[in-house]
């Protein structure tokens, strides 16, 4: 049976764990070079994730199948400059052995159920331009592309 709910200190760990895969998955993509030295979260470890859940601005969520902690998703609620307010899902992620049994889609539904609920206007998120995987499941939820980030890499 799998499931999402809200994130506890003892799932840190695992979440920990998962972010060091997200990292390792999402690096070597298209784009994946640029996000990991600037999307993707400075410090991703126990102490980080276990900060997150204390963070009043922060819903932090994990998906499970038999009780084990398999995915996990961030939403971080901002404040617009008209005072709406708009959740941006940084990281979601779900093991690879996982993947395709609905995990996902709970979790995700879960963080827009609670983002919906502080009144929140919108959700954004990220998806590498080489990820068409996670695109697909993003358009799949409803989510449509609101910018196009263009970039050119100076670096060899």
């Amino acid at each position: 049976m799998d499931a999402a709910r809200p994130a506890t200190a003892d799932d840190v760990p695992a979440i920990a764990e998962l972010a060091a895969e997200l990292r390792a998955e999402l690096t070597p993509m298209r784009g994946g070079h640029v996000w990991s030295r600037r999307e993707a979260r400075a410090e991703h470890g126990r102490v980080a994730y276990r900060a997150l859940l204390d963070d009043p601005n922060t819903l932090v969520i994990v998906g499970t199948i038999d009780g084990v902690v398999v995915g996990y998703g961030v939403c971080e609620v901002e404040t617009l400059r008209d005072r709406s307010l708009i959740g941006t899902i940084p990281e979601l992620f779900v093991t690879e052995q996982a993947r395709a049994v609905g995990v996902g889609e709970q979790i995700l539904d879960t963080l827009v159920s609670e983002c919906r609920a502080l009144g929140c206007a919108g959700i954004d998120t990220l998806a590498l331009p080489g990820h068409r995987a996670a695109k697909n499941f993003f358009e799949g939820a409803g989510f449509t592309a609101r910018a196009i980030v263009m970039h050119r890499a100076l670096e060899p």
